[in-house]
């Protein structure tokens, strides 16, 4: 247990997800009293250094209370008209409560294609880091007032993971109403024994999964554990907590029980495996022999050493990229649209704000988003990774 509450209290970031029946009451709305005191939690977080981003869920659940809309299921355009009504709601309680310690939120709503598509990835992604960067805790939900096949079972869960690994978070928290995993439902099964620690996603484990616990919950172990899949193998570990006592994240530092999922031990590999093997190149950029050498010592892809551009790509898009040999020796994405690609390239990063009109990234392709391809290379950079992430 020492190791676990250690490493919740040292982390640099944290993503807490937290589901509609810890906020909601169906019969009186907003659940004030518990909203306080989790964010007396984030306060306390924030004021050791940490980063904090809140997964919330809770718009149709409020919205459907705010408009007595019957018990049992919706159609697709009442959850949409509840969603619509209910993150208003929703976002003025958060800032209300997080203001009571000067902490400011900011409302961002996403769907899933907004962590699928790179382009719209990268923007969401600047978004949520600039947001940090001045202080402010991020209110992310999913956009059910426009969203179709996204208004499904326990999607936020799985959003919740995208967007620990979309910010880089080393934690993952998972709120819910129940304290973590067991071999079975335990609601069903009262010989059900609870896993304490799980340190690698198996078949056995996704097998353990059951379903939603509550009306007003769209989320159920099944989705927590695809969320844990997602966390884990980008590097970022997991928690799987209840929800049910005021102050959860401080219970859980004090010793309450919670399932902790742990981090892949190689995670930067394992996503730039991603990059080069499962992601169709939309364009290739040529570069000189400074550039490849740069490259080939881990660097970023900048300007300045691009001899020339192809293809038909968008930011965020996948491109290869070709040194003097003539063979593709890498593959990342595309910090620039190609046309702006072939604007700055041979350039200096300071001029690209005087050239495309607008203080752009430095690099045309950063070292997050890049991976060797060039056999050699890349096994040397799957290992230098693999030391980066033992000593992460």
């Amino acid at each position: 247990m020492t190791t676990r509450l250690r490493s919740l209290s040292r982390v640099k970031r944290v993503v807490i997800k937290i589901g509609s029946a810890l906020l909601v009451d169906r019969g009186s709305g907003i659940k004030a009293d518990w909203l306080d005191a989790i964010s007396d939690d984030i306060a306390a977080l924030k004021a050791r250094g940490t980063d904090v981003l809140v997964v919330s869920s809770g718009a149709i659940a409020l919205g459907r209370t705010v408009l007595d809309m019957p018990k049992g299921a919706l159609k697709l355009e009442e959850s949409q008209a509840c969603a619509a009504v209910g993150q208003i709601a929703l976002a003025r309680h958060w800032a209300e409560s997080l203001s009571r310690h000067q902490i400011v939120a900011g409302q961002i709503l996403l769907t899933l294609g907004d962590t699928e598509e790179r382009r719209r990835y990268l923007n969401a992604r600047a978004t949520l880091n600039q947001l940090l960067k001045i202080g402010a805790v991020p209110i992310i939900n999913e956009n059910d007032t426009v969203a179709t096949t996204e208004i499904r079972y326990g999607d936020n869960d799985r959003l919740a993971a995208r967007v620990a690994t979309m910010a880089g978070a080393d934690l993952l928290v998972l709120l819910s109403d129940i304290d973590g995993l067991y071999t079975a439902p335990p609601h069903l099964d009262p010989d059900a024994r609870f896993l304490d620690t799980i340190e690698e996603i198996t078949p056995e484990i996704e097998a353990m999964a059951g379903g939603a616990a509550s009306e007003l919950s769209r989320g159920g172990m099944r989705t927590k554990i695809d969320a844990g899949k997602i966390a884990t193998g980008a590097g970022c570990a997991m928690i799987i907590a209840s929800g049910k006592t005021m102050n959860p994240l401080a219970s859980i530092e004090t010793g309450a029980r919670h399932s902790w999922f742990a981090a892949s031990k190689s995670p930067v590999t394992a996503r730039k495996t991603w990059i080069a093997g499962q992601l169709q190149p939309a364009g290739t950029i040529e570069v000189d022999a400074g550039a490849e050498g740069a490259l080939k010592s881990g660097k970023s892809l900048l300007p300045a050493g691009v001899k020339s551009v192809s293809g038909a790509f968008h930011r965020g898009d996948t491109v290869s990229i070709v040194g003097t040999n003539g063979r593709e020796i890498a593959r990342g994405l595309a910090g620039y649209d190609v046309e702006e690609a072939r604007r700055i390239c041979g350039r200096k990063s300071k001029e690209i704000e005087e050239i495309l009109g607008y203080a752009g990234r430095a690099a045309m392709i950063h070292r997050d988003d890049l991976v060797m391809t060039e056999l050699g290379q890349r096994d040397a950079a799957a290992a230098d990774d693999r030391k980066d992430a033992a000593h992460a």
